[in-house]
């Protein structure tokens, strides 16, 4: 009899210490999707951007000061000058609210769909924005879901973006069915159009410049989760990913760059600076590898940070993407 009770009275213990482990992870893994992914939580990944405290945010190496780079941070303070005065405000209907961003129209039929990145707003592609439109593009640069001023609930890492960048392309060619589109995305936006570019793109759409994407949002958050709580993916990334399907709609794993590409056939131009750690360098040969486009080709560059290829060699940068660009659109 005491034996029985014994286990008896372990099992329940077990049973206890169960519920309390699965409810701990249950806590955790939606802290860290509220952490990750919801703009309006207590504690989020921008408070930790803000605290200088993510490994490979504003850590870059040091850069001589060039002519070459003052010359480009000249023109990217001009830039936001244009950017804040030359827009009209754009709206995009979507089920769970407006989309919005600001258009730049000029004449002809040539058009540069810009993407920010994670926790950004349309405004940080104002230099981008820029040397399109003196390239004779217009321009629109979209609030991506839940950023800036478009509505929605849950950050959707490219991955609930893709359908808004689609709508957009569709917003250009119904003003314009002669419109030629180039999509350009950096980091988050990098992984928008990489994601969307497994999708089935009207002929419209010329061609794709992804700038320092991942290669899924799984690999990324694994590594932050590393970088920023030092603690390993399984379980808690797991559990994180489960809050996701839940709340978001979506799950870590299914929202992969590598397999949308696999789908890819728009011509395609990889960007990466080879001193990334925060989305790192190596995910550049993931995303390039796992393209099915028979038109690709692939920058490294330099001494580059986390979005910072543009800046670091701005004459590599935009020489390569004009020279790619220009073979496709006329």
């Amino acid at each position: 009899m005491k034996t029985k009770k014994r286990v008896k009275i372990a099992v329940i213990v077990l049973a206890v210490l169960a519920v309390l482990l699965l409810g701990a992870l249950a806590f955790a893994g939606n802290f860290l999707f509220s952490f990750a992914l919801d703009p309006e939580a207590s504690f989020t990944m921008e408070d930790m951007f803000a605290r200088g405290n993510v490994e490979g945010i504003g850590d870059g190496p040091a850069l001589e000061a060039t002519a070459e780079r003052t010359a480009w941070q000249d023109y990217t303070y001009d830039a936001y000058s244009w950017y804040d005065t030359s827009g009209e405000v754009v709206e995009l209907a979507r089920p769970d609210g407006a989309r919005r961003g600001l258009l730049f129209s000029q004449e002809g039929h040539k058009y540069a769909l810009l993407f920010h990145g994670y926790t950004g707003q349309a405004s940080d592609m104002a230099a981008w924005a820029k040397k399109f439109w003196d390239m004779g593009f217009s321009v629109l640069t979209p609030d991506a879901l839940a950023h800036g001023n478009s509505d929605g609930r849950y950050i959707g890492m490219g991955w609930l973006d893709r359908p808004d960048a689609l709508g957009w392309i569709d917003y250009i060619v119904e003003a314009d069915p002669e419109a030629q589109i180039l999509l350009h995305g950096v980091s988050m936006g990098g992984a928008e159009v990489m994601m969307a570019a497994g999708e089935a793109l009207p002929e419209n759409v010329k061609c794709v410049i992804e700038d320092c994407g991942y290669s899924s949002v799984w690999d990324e958050f694994r590594l932050q989760l590393k970088n920023v709580f030092h603690m390993p993916a399984f379980p808690l990334l797991h559990a994180a990913s489960a809050f996701s399907k839940l709340r978001a709609g979506y799950s870590f794993g299914e929202a992969s760059a590598v397999e949308q590409l696999k789908k890819a056939a728009v011509p395609m131009l990889f960007i990466h600076g080879e001193e990334d750690t925060f989305v790192p360098f190596e995910m550049l040969d993931m995303v390039y590898e796992a393209c099915a486009s028979p038109e690709k080709e692939k920058l490294a560059v330099p001494m580059a940070g986390h979005g910072a290829a543009a800046s670091t060699d701005p004459e590599l940068y935009w020489d390569t993407v004009t020279a790619f660009v220009e073979r496709y659109i006329n």
